[in-house]
């Protein structure tokens, strides 16, 4: 069944910048995706697209059936609580210790004091880190900081991961214990959606390509390889 579905989606910014073009796209409940392409290529703004930050110029992009460029502002929170995002800069809060960071996302969304110390515990465990919990960004490795950024967006029990550049700005060594994590994620029921340029790991993983190109699927394959253009 069809979790996501970009239909004939096109993002122009100006007469001389398009990002998108006629995308049909769908991606299923519990796939594992990779979007690749060149810098520039569009896959943020497709991801953007998906949790409602942009809007299309042309097309409609569809979650669980709702038209998420429709949705009304009071309901962009509903939406973006099943979508959890990881970045390449981590985007944690140097002035909070690693439970913090997560529970803060938690707080925001006005969950209870009592969800929040029983869920932070659960994801600092699925990701690895219990034993960081009082230290603050600055102590962590980049690997270690990327993972406390997942179990943030996994606190919500998000439907999906959109894990965009991920790897970016870490070693190989931490770049695959941060796959890793994602294929373990994707195993206990998430959809995972990979946007990364990293020719090596998406070879590696066998997993679904969708390529981009000048704004352009121009391959969609299952057990997918790197292909440049």
């Amino acid at each position: 069944m069809s979790l996501i579905h970009f239909q004939n989606v096109s993002k122009i910014y100006s007469p001389k910048c398009t990002a998108l073009q006629d995308i049909e796209l769908k991606i299923d409940v519990q796939e594992f995706v990779s979007i690749v392409g060149r810098s520039g290529s569009g896959k943020t703004t497709l991801l953007r697209l998906l949790i409602a930050e942009e809007k299309p110029t042309k097309g409609r992009v569809f979650f669980d059936k709702q038209d998420v460029s429709r949705l009304k502002g009071s309901r962009l929170p509903n939406l973006r609580r099943r979508i959890g995002m990881v970045f390449q800069d981590f985007k944690l809060l140097p002035q909070k210790t690693v439970y913090e960071n997560v529970a803060f996302a938690m707080e925001a969304m006005g969950s209870p004091e009592r969800e929040i110390k029983e869920i932070v515990p659960q994801v600092l465990d699925l990701v690895g880190l219990p034993e960081k919990s009082p230290n603050f960004p600055h102590e962590l490795s980049g690997g270690e900081k990327q993972r406390v950024a997942i179990a943030r967006a996994l606190v919500h029990q998000p439907d999906v991961i959109l894990a965009d550049e991920p790897t970016g700005n870490l070693d190989p060594i931490h770049g695959w214990e941060i796959v890793r994590l994602l294929l373990k994620i994707n195993e206990i029921g998430r959809t995972v959606i990979l946007a990364t340029h990293n020719k090596e790991i998406v070879n590696t993983l066998g997993k679904r390509v969708v390529s981009l190109d000048a704004g352009k699927i121009v391959r969609d394959e299952l057990n997918g390889k790197y292909m440049l253009y």
